[in-house]
């Protein structure tokens, strides 16, 4: 990876690589963004943000800790080219505040099991919760936008335009940043259950490889 760099590129940089390449094709809350680099041309995007859900942030290791929570919310590549998703996170990890905790998750509904996660050595706690959630048909509006821009009653009232559905299960994985005492520290807060990565392999099931080969990563 001696042709590679990684370092902070702005908002709007993210944007054609989250909006024209990946697959939610939706702006996420967006705190740290950094780009990988090939000599001059930018290939691949990694994202931090503040999780959508407060519950969230004080569920992985309590109240202390919930301020520290990011979470890896989006991770494009242009091309996939081997090796360049692990260096991508695991070099944005060295420019992001320490000590943080780092939460991401992979979208069981497009067949993701977080290959990329247990290749940078990443805790997986297990599936999220099951849960419904609200849909504005015809838009791509995540639930939390949708709640906060219109009222319960006006998503009842509008079945036409909004609908609750089952929201899909994620597997989620947890990097904790910081030094040795950091981590120590961090790791005995953890509230979730540390479990056997997933592996699918069977034919009903796209590999992270054939997903992220199409753009599809994260």
């Amino acid at each position: 990876m001696n042709n590679y760099q990684v370092l902070r590129i702005s908002y709007n940089e993210t944007k054609p690589f989250i909006l024209d390449i990946h697959y939610a094709k939706r702006m996420p809350s967006i705190s740290y963004s950094f780009g990988l680099y090939l000599e001059n041309e930018l290939v691949g995007v990694v994202t931090y943000g503040s999780p959508a859900s407060s519950s969230l942030c004080r569920g992985i290791a309590g109240d202390d800790y919930k301020k520290i929570v990011l979470e890896l919310n989006r991770l494009v590549l242009k091309n996939n080219i081997k090796n360049e998703a692990s260096f991508l996170v695991s070099n944005s990890f060295k420019q992001l505040p320490k000590p943080s905790i780092i939460v991401s998750y992979a979208d069981t509904s497009q067949n993701h099991t977080g290959y990329i996660y247990q290749a940078t050595n990443f805790i997986y706690t297990g599936l999220s919760d099951k849960r419904t959630e609200w849909r504005m048909k015809n838009t791509n509006k995540h639930s939390k936008t949708i709640c906060e821009q219109y009222t319960l009653e006006e998503r009842k009232n509008n079945p036409d335009k909004f609908e609750v559905i089952d929201r899909p299960r994620k597997h989620r994985y947890i990097y904790f940043i910081g030094n040795k005492k950091d981590k120590k520290t961090l790791i005995n807060k953890l509230k979730y259950p540390i479990s056997k990565y997933p592996k699918f392999n069977n034919k009903n099931y796209l590999t992270d490889t054939d997903i992220q080969t199409q753009g599809l990563l994260i």
